[in-house]
């Protein structure tokens, strides 16, 4: 790329987005939100946000044999943190004080982390996001995640690198809700990853996937509920599905196709699918080629309002293995779940 680098803090584009999160805007609605990533180039990590908003940066992988998994989910304005939810409510709508990695392990070594922490463990580049010990950093070729946490329930260190090494860079936004005030973007629609762990002793290689959220408020404040599904077809492109049932009373129905060399079309939307509901009495659902079956191959994630499943599914013409979630934003928002969650996500204190 030539010219003026777009991450650089003195850039048009980056002064823009900066505009775009304090209301000096150009153009567009007076809640959009700021974009975390930029078409073609990648994350942008100091990407401003609005309060009471938040921004995740999501990864997920699968090793080639199929024997692992991971997920990773850093979050500055922790949509899911019951403290932020309580600090809204006191009308303390900072984002900056609610960040967290969240850092999940599926196979034959499984673990679970979301340490929050506050203002004081935050800092933040275009190319670099650390939170407390852990890290992100993008050189434009390679997302490099260092982890040092401690899962939970049971307190075990998590310590090692990920690599994520994408076919192509994309970044375009799409609005998931009707007023704008909340986007998704998959930045590596396909990618491989490399998980070099100490602590546990994990080494393995695999496909994986890059994607990023942000909204200008929260998140169940336009959604009641979502499915999302990925899945890689066998020509190395990516199927993507988001189905939304909004605040408003309308659902927002995405599909879309991502060929290997970053392509992308949007496909119809296929027929809804029941999936078995879960232990916490979770409904959740799929969709799915007309008259193809889909079923969880593997629950990965069981949450009294999130689920987190690997599907055997048809997409496309052809059969797949999906990385699927539920979220029911009525269940997060309700009281008996905010008293568990932080049983889940412990806060440091002092942060």
């Amino acid at each position: 790329m030539h010219g003026v680098d777009p991450r650089s803090p003195t850039s048009p584009l980056a002064d823009e987005v900066r505009a775009a999160a304090t209301g000096a805007r150009p153009a567009g609605s007076a809640h959009e939100p700021a974009p975390t990533c930029i078409p073609g180039v990648g994350p942008l990590f100091d990407a401003p946000v609005s309060p009471g908003g938040y921004l995740w940066w999501y990864v997920d992988a699968f090793s080639d044999d199929g024997k692992y998994g991971i997920t990773l989910i850093a979050l500055v304005g922790s949509c899911f943190s019951p403290y932020y939810a309580g600090a809204r409510r006191r009308r303390n709508s900072d984002p900056l004080n609610h960040n967290s990695l969240n850092v999940a392990l599926y196979g034959g070594v499984k673990r679970w982390c979301m340490t929050e922490r506050g203002r004081s463990a935050l800092r933040r580049t275009p190319e670099r996001l650390e939170i407390g010990p852990s890290s992100l950093h993008w050189d434009g070729t390679c997302l490099t995640i260092h982890i040092d946490e401690i899962a939970v329930p049971i307190p075990r260190r998590m310590r090692g690198t990920v690599k994520l090494y994408p076919r192509t860079v994309a970044g375009k936004p799409y609005f998931l809700d009707g007023a704008g005030r909340h986007r998704w973007a998959p930045i590596a629609p396909g990618a491989r990853v490399e998980v070099k762990l100490d602590r546990p002793s994990l080494h393995w290689e695999g496909h994986g996937y890059f994607d990023s959220n942000w909204g200008s408020e929260p998140l169940e404040k336009a959604f009641r509920y979502w499915e999302w599904s990925r899945a890689e077809l066998k020509d190395g492109g990516t199927a993507i599905l988001y189905d939304a049932i909004r605040r408003d009373g309308q659902r927002t129905e995405l599909g879309l196709r991502f060929d290997p060399a970053g392509g992308v079309e949007h496909v119809p939307v296929p027929p809804h699918v029941k999936l078995p509901g879960t232990a916490w009495g979770m409904k959740r659902g799929t969709r799915a080629d007309p008259h193809k079956p889909a079923r969880v191959a593997q629950n990965l994630e069981n949450t009294p309002f999130y689920t987190r499943s690997q599907l055997s599914t048809h997409l496309l013409g052809e059969p797949v293995t999906a990385m699927h979630e539920s979220v029911c934003l009525d269940r997060f928002d309700s009281r008996w779940v905010q008293v568990l969650l932080p049983f889940r996500i412990p806060r440091v204190p002092g942060n």
